[in-house]
This record gives structure tokens, sequence and C-alpha cells, in this order.
């Protein structure tokens, strides 16, 4: 495939060299300094466009791929506020979008879990749950898409829980959310259940980039021929 990546920071220097690695072209590597040679990209020169940018630059990026009809890989967070927008404009314009908080396989099958495990606390109200992200200090957003998502899993099943809250002091309906910024961890997650009696932990780690970069090619390959809005469990397969 050609391939557009819009950002080409440390994660998109990482996915270029896995798209070469499994013979893709990279056609165009936009950031900040070159943001004029997007008019030169269309549908007719790219098959797929990986964004991974920053939260301030994702907004006007989905924008142009969507209007440009491209199908669109988006990796960024901290843009989610726009997000019906982006689905709206992709579903106006015939384009492919496809959004993860997070694209490591194992992440996602830590999603999985992480809504099991609310589903057998559910009937228990004496565990109490709060959750932690860790991401190296050059992370722009918190808490982190993964962190956000997984909050949201556990709404979906905790029915005493309606909201999550960036912060260790919370309301009796809120999840706490604890953000750390530390050294360059690529990203460790962490749901805890607290009883007076007990406590139960599950945890995912990333050793590096690498599993994130290639579920992101990975997704870009299998949404370059199809239309329409796209997530990991589409990929994956509902469980």
């Amino acid at each position: 495939m050609n391939i557009l990546l819009l950002g080409y920071g440390k994660m998109g220097k990482v996915i270029e060299q896995i798209a070469l690695n499994r013979g893709h072209q990279i056609v165009g590597k936009i950031d900040v300094t070159n943001r004029h040679e997007l008019e030169t990209f269309s549908r007719e020169n790219v098959d797929a466009v990986i964004e991974f940018s920053a939260p301030e630059a994702a907004y006007e990026n989905l924008q142009w791929c969507m209007k440009k009809g491209l199908p669109t890989v988006c990796g960024t967070t901290g843009w989610l506020q726009h997000r019906p927008e982006i689905e709206q404009l992709c579903r106006e314009n015939g384009a492919a979008f496809f959004y993860a908080s997070n694209y490591s396989i194992g992440v996602n099958l830590f999603f999985r879990l992480n809504k099991y495990l609310a589903k057998l606390i559910a009937p228990y109200p004496q565990y109490s749950v709060h959750t932690t992200e860790i991401h190296h200090i050059h992370k722009l957003d918190a808490p982190s898409g993964t962190a956000i998502t997984l909050a949201e899993g556990l709404i979906e099943h905790l029915p005493a829980k309606t909201e999550w809250a960036n912060r260790v002091a919370v309301t009796e309906n809120q999840i706490p959310i604890v953000s750390l910024r530390e050294g360059e961890v690529p990203g460790t997650h962490i749901i805890r259940y607290d009883s007076d009696v007990d406590s139960i932990e599950i945890q995912h780690v990333a050793h590096s980039r690498q599993g994130f970069a290639l579920g992101a090619v990975v997704a870009a390959e299998w949404l370059s021929p199809r239309a329409g809005v796209f997530g990991m469990d589409d990929l994956l397969g509902e469980a």
C-alpha cells in the first residue's frame, strides 16, 4: 500500500519501519514543518493514512482526511470531544475511519478482561475500584486514551459508577484515574479493586512501542478497501 503518515514523532518513526518491513511504501511524512505538502495527496496516490500526531493537530488532520475520502487510522488521543463530527464527516464523504485508544493486541485483550472482571465484581459493593496509568514524560494528554477506554468498560458493568475523574479524590459515582508521567515508560495500566479484607489487581505493561505500531499498520491494511467507521472490535472480532 501507499501509506501517508500524519505525525512523525517517535511513534511515527516506528510505524514507518514496520510498514516498510511489511512491504508498504511511505509516500509522505507530514508534521508541523511541512504541513503545506498535504495538498499533494489524494485518494489517487494514498491507500491509507496513519495519524499519530498531537492532540492539537489531530482534529484538523482528521477533518482533512475525511473530506478527501481517505481511509484513516488514528491513534492520537486528547481530541475525542470532536469524534462525533469526524465520524459524521466520514460517512458523508464515503471515507473510512478507524480509531482505537490503543492498537496493541495485548491491550485489547486487557480491555476485555477488564470488562469481564467488572461483571464478576458488580454484585459485591464492598469493593472500590480505581485505575492508574503511567506513561513517558513526553505524553501531552492525561488521562491516556487507554485509561479512558478502561474506565468506560468499568462504567458499562458497574452500575454504581457513572463517570470517571482524573484525580484521586472522587465522589461515590466516579472512578478515579491517577495519571503519572515517568521517564520513557511506553505505557502501564492498572485496575485495582480494594475491600477491607483483600485486593484484586490486573495490570498491562507495554515493553516498547512495537506492539502499538504493528497494530496500527495491520489496521491500515484491513481498513484500506472499506468505508465506514470502525474500531479494534471490528478488526479482531467481537469476543
